[in-house]
């Protein structure tokens, strides 16, 4: 039976380090993901928000253009995308849309629709298109749609999403494992 998937695009799609070496470049930091203990950047580059905020909104472009896919996303997707349908729901702005095509044409992937909603709350969205599993890396959207759409969500972990999760939110490491429990979910 055909389902529909709401999938998180940076760092979920988009390997979770792929903001580090701006990071580092933009700041004279030499930081890698394990470093990364929280989702608020601000914390690990240590300076203050309006300076952070300024800085990304100037390189978003470039470094969503520049993120690599996750491993293994490359192989997954294409396989769900055949008998599932796929819409990424991201915090990224709507100005972005066809930078966010771009890059998904480049690496080669489909979908049957992307939405950049501007905000962390993914919570309406993911009602407005019924989506029966979220895949994310933010620990609070995760476990709010979760709990609000009553669906499973699978978590990508990362150092920086640690806080506990409810049962209904599960933790992945990588896309080999996500498809894993997806196909025992859908048997």
């Amino acid at each position: 039976m055909k389902k529909r998937f709401g999938i998180d695009i940076d760092g979920t799609v988009t390997c979770p380090s792929a903001l580090i070496p701006f990071i580092n470049e933009g700041f004279g930091l030499n930081i890698t993901l394990a470093d990364v203990k929280e989702y608020d950047l601000t914390k690990v580059v240590n300076v203050p928000e309006e300076k952070f905020s300024k800085w990304f909104i100037e390189k978003e472009p470039i470094i969503y253009e520049a993120s690599p896919l996750a491993e293994g996303a490359e192989k997954i997707l294409p396989i769900w995308q055949k008998k599932h349908e796929l819409f990424f729901i991201s915090a990224r702005g709507s100005h972005l849309l066809e930078n966010t095509k771009e890059w998904f044409k480049k690496k080669g992937l489909s979908y049957d629709h992307i939405e950049l909603i501007g905000s962390h709350d993914k919570v309406s969205t993911a009602k407005l298109h019924g989506v029966d599993i979220f895949l994310e890396d933010k620990h609070d959207n995760a476990v709010m749609i979760h709990e609000e759409c009553d669906i499973p969500v699978l978590l990508f972990n990362t150092p920086y999403n640690q806080d506990p999760i409810p049962k209904g939110v599960v933790r992945v490491n990588n896309w080999h494992e996500a498809n894993h429990w997806v196909k025992n979910w859908l048997e």
